[in-house]
């Protein structure tokens, strides 16, 4: 079975920086794409990132892109996000996820069939 688990969440001040990991087990990793979603308290989860194997990625909100990096390690099937000049609204449970069904990268959480259960990022002064 598929695994994917997240680390490297914690408590930060406004404007340092975090990196996030997802380490990918179980299966092999192919052509899916993986992919990074956030969810704040009383709002709906959101994608921030996505990757594909080949290395190619996209960033889907416009307050995170220029602040966020996704990148990859394929020897060790590891997935992380960069995360600079963190703000206060950034604050919320991390999850990162595998697209099986797909070989580019996607937004729709639907569309992602295998989760990890979440880091918690705090961003508070």
């Amino acid at each position: 079975q598929l695994q994917l688990v997240e680390s490297g969440g914690g408590l930060v001040q406004p404007g340092e920086s975090l990196r996030l990991s997802c380490a990918v087990s179980g299966f092999t990793w192919d052509y899916y794409p993986i992919g990074w979603f956030r969810q704040a308290p009383g709002k709906e989860r959101e994608g921030v990132s996505c990757i594909t194997r080949g290395g190619g990625s996209t960033n889907y909100a416009d307050s995170m892109k220029g602040r966020f990096t996704i990148s990859r390690d394929k020897f060790k099937n590891t997935v992380y996000l960069r995360m600079n000049s963190l703000k206060p609204e950034d604050t919320a449970v991390y999850y990162c996820a595998a697209a099986t069904v797909r070989r580019s990268c996607s937004g729709n959480l639907d569309e992602y069939d295998y989760w990890g259960q979440g880091t918690q990022v705090t961003v508070s002064s």
